[in-house]
């Protein structure tokens, strides 16, 4: 009896605009959940398997695919199917008709449940995401992470490269899902996710910025102070130029990002002017007497304020 027509895309699970690495992977999903060896029990299996094979040869080729696009159930006709050598030999069974032949002819390939035992096929890999703090990624090094798998938590060692960055994939090969057969494992792709800083924000690829709160004469009148960097709180003396603004921003090279390649990127430090929330008499008195001398307009049309 003739296999009744069923759509390839619907055998898949894929929409008709699927790409190629979505119907691979669709194929590959389907095809370890259906193998025989896996459902030694499901006598439906074997049928399965075969439909997916069949299927996964139209969808993944080009020419084949857009055959079937254009006719549909009827995609073969004008083709003449031509068995490898040896095949007629190796399944006297086979029978001719023509939607018969094509399944048989994949069951012979793949050897249905008389040879499944042949058939491998590499496991699948495995995306999980990790969150790495920006010292972590800037600096790498050695990490025990503990994955949820199948038959509980699993512990395993990774080294996370330094310069690593937001969407890094760190690819551990063979530790996806296993493979049938002897197919090999798949592998395990770590997707990283810079956690939020208390301190920095990255900018552009490889720079970092901060804050830097500083007193109205400091700014005015210029100042050295310690600033943090990734390496510790207040590593870094810095010069802040007389007359600076609120806003501005002062650059520290070389203390930004690690690049993989080598090198660094830049920090940089964005003033944000800070007025005592409390002032003394004496401060008072300064400020009053600051008012009465200074000819500066902040609020004066154009710029540079003192006439």
């Amino acid at each position: 009896m003739a296999l009744k027509f069923r759509d390839y895309y619907e055998v898949l699970g894929v929409s008709r605009t699927a790409g190629a690495d979505e119907i691979k992977k669709a194929y590959r999903r389907l095809a370890r959940k259906h193998h025989p060896d896996v459902n030694p029990a499901d006598k439906t299996a074997d049928g399965r398997f075969k439909e997916l094979n069949e299927a996964n040869a139209v969808l993944s080729d080009p020419a084949k695919r857009a055959r079937y696009d254009q006719l549909g159930a009827n995609w073969k006709a004008g083709t003449e199917f031509t068995p490898p050598p040896g095949w007629q030999a190796a399944r006297p069974d086979v029978r001719a008709g023509d939607e018969q032949r094509f399944s048989d002819f994949f069951e012979g390939l793949f050897g249905g449940r008389r040879g499944a035992t042949s058939f491998s096929m590499a496991g699948g890999d495995i995306d999980v995401e990790i969150g790495l703090s920006l010292e972590g990624a800037h600096g790498g090094g050695r990490h025990t992470l503990e994955l949820h798998g199948r038959n509980g938590p699993v512990k395993i060692d990774v080294t996370i490269p330094g310069g690593s960055r937001e969407g890094t994939i760190i690819r551990l090969a063979g530790q996806g899902e296993p493979g049938i057969g002897k197919g090999p494992a798949g592998d395990l792709l770590l997707h990283v996710r810079i956690e939020r800083h208390a301190v920095f924000h990255v900018v552009g690829a490889d720079d970092i910025q901060a804050e830097l709160r500083v007193a109205p004469w400091e700014a005015a009148l210029g100042a050295n102070v310690r600033v943090p960097t990734l390496e510790g709180p207040a590593e870094i003396e810095m010069k802040i130029p007389p007359g600076s603004q609120a806003g501005q921003r002062l650059r520290l090279r070389g203390e930004g990002l690690n690049r993989r390649g080598g090198g660094r990127g830049d920090e940089y430090l964005r003033l944000h002017i800070v007025n005592p929330p409390h002032l003394s008499e004496a401060e008072k008195e300064l400020y009053a007497r600051l008012a009465a001398e200074s000819r500066f307009d902040a609020r004066a049309a154009t710029k540079g304020g003192h006439g």
